[in-house]
């Protein structure tokens, strides 16, 4: 029934931007926040950034911080991840998730549902 679909990864070369978009079905999107995760071969699936479904406040990790922005179009019931001035590091796998309860963001366990990710390559 209710489903994330995410999109627009892809291979760019170091420095560029990217876009990524996180659009629901059957889901009130309005009414949860939207966290994005990464996951990078090798590693754990790690946070990213998140906005609240009220009052759009964003929160991101310290390694993100600066380069990416989170925003939300309920109308669209599409959620993004606006990615500048990428690495290298920036290379994962990359989730977006709907979070409803009242554990941190940056733990995995508050959220319930998730996208099958997109494949982001930074590379020269």
């Amino acid at each position: 029934q209710g489903q994330l679909v995410g999109s627009g990864g892809g291979l760019v070369q170091p420095g560029a931007s990217l876009r990524l978009s996180c659009a629901a079905s059957g889901i009130d999107f309005s009414r949860y926040d939207v966290g994005w995760f990464r996951q990078a071969p090798g590693k754990n699936r790690e946070f990213v950034g998140v906005i609240a479904w009220r009052g759009g406040s964003t929160y991101y990790a310290d390694s993100v911080k600066g380069r990416f922005t989170v925003s939300k179009d309920n109308a669209k019931a599409t959620a993004y991840l606006q990615m500048d001035s990428l690495t290298p590091e920036d290379t994962a796998v990359y989730y977006c998730a709907t979070h409803n309860a009242d554990t941190p963001y940056h733990l995995l366990i508050g959220y319930n549902y998730w996208s099958q990710g997109t494949q982001v390559t930074v590379s020269s």
